[in-house]
């Protein structure tokens, strides 16, 4: 007769070996229904008039509004947000530090930065992506690299990490400020960069993300291995045979490069990076091979789903200030909506330690 306790040591148990699947299913049925959901919002075209065009009718007003405007955005932001959801998972990762998002280790910022310097000096501007992304990923990697050498030798401390991060971060933000004071005339649509918007976001900007970002995901789920070691410590990972320097050079760089592309599309998303890790751990697990999938996927939940409710919610406040058009940034949302469930995961990780 066999031992109830002996069947998790057995690796047959069908509620652990299915529940991955089932969560990436799930997942997967999410990011489809929040995609339906950007497709619908907005008033020039109902939701009739979606699926209309969909199946291959529609008037031609209709299938502009549909096929040009609205399904490019929608695609931009669910790839935008399962980049930072990758990006987030890999940095706090790399870095053994739960608050190691690409808004507080001066990947977000430094990416903001080089975008806006370059719109500034010409190099650059919101309606060329290629441009954008490149100053984004060089100020991005300035950013990384900044955090790296303030590290010195305590890279591996999540403590000195996350307040090196911060200084670096706050440093960047105020470089961006200095610019934007410089040359404001040139660069009033830069806001867009520094709230985060999908508003405009058409053909070309898809063209250029979904390759860009696809190559810099399969590179972050082949360091599931390397990830998981230095999540154990660096100590662990080098007695495993771990180059700890290397890998988590690589890593960095993988952040870097999907949080690059999310900006130079998007802008700075709130949030995003830093919450959407702690939300794959807790539904996939700790095994990055799954956990890594499981953040893209709900990266793309959360930002499509944001960018699909700020449409809403720009309708409704246009009918009670009664104004023609208004538009609430997407990134204003995960920001407040993020700022919000960051306060409560705090005070009840307070609360356990105090009960501890």
């Amino acid at each position: 007769m066999t031992s109830a306790n002996s069947a998790p040591l057995t690796g047959t148990s069908p509620r652990w070996t299915r529940t991955p699947a089932v969560l990436a299913a799930l997942s997967a049925v999410a990011v489809l229904a929040v995609a339906a959901a950007g497709l619908v919002a907005g008033r020039a075209v109902p939701a009739s008039g979606v699926w209309d065009v969909l199946l291959g009718g529609g008037d031609p007003t209709a299938r502009h509004v549909v096929l040009r405007l609205r399904l490019p955005r929608t695609l931009v932001a669910l790839v935008a947000g399962a980049s930072l959801g990758l990006a987030g998972t890999v940095l706090q990762s790399a870095l053994r530090n739960p608050l190691a998002g690409p808004e507080v280790t001066g990947v977000t910022p430094g990416a903001v930065l080089g975008a806006v310097t370059a719109t500034g000096l010409g190099l650059a501007g919101w309606e060329s992506p290629a441009a954008v992304v490149t100053a984004s990923c060089l100020g991005g990697f300035a950013g990384a690299g900044l955090l790296w050498l303030l590290a010195g030798r305590e890279k591996g401390d999540p403590g000195q990490t996350a307040v090196h991060g911060v200084l670096v971060s706050a440093v960047l933000s105020g470089l961006t400020a200095m610019v934007l004071l410089v040359a404001p005339g040139e660069l009033g649509s830069v806001v867009q960069w520094l709230v985060g918007s999908t508003e405009g976001r058409v053909w070309e900007h898809w063209n250029l993300l979904w390759p860009w970002a696809a190559v810099w995901a399969v590179a972050a789920c082949a360091l599931a291995a390397p990830l998981t070691l230095l999540r154990c410590g660096d100590e662990q990972a080098s007695a495993a045979g771990l180059r700890t320097g290397r890998a988590r050079i690589a890593a960095l760089v993988c952040a870097v490069a999907l949080t690059a592309g999310a900006v130079s599309a998007v802008g700075a998303l709130g949030f995003v990076g830093l919450l959407v890790p702690h939300l794959a751990f807790a539904l996939f697990g700790a095994d990055l091979r799954a956990a890594l999938p499981g953040a893209a996927l709900l990266g793309a939940v959360v930002v499509g789903g944001a960018d699909a409710a700020a449409q809403w919610l720009s309708q409704v406040l246009a009918r009670v200030l009664e104004t023609d058009r208004l538009s609430v940034p997407v990134g204003a949302l995960t920001t407040c909506v993020g700022a919000a469930l960051l306060l409560i995961v705090a005070r009840r990780r307070s609360a356990n330690e105090e009960w501890e």
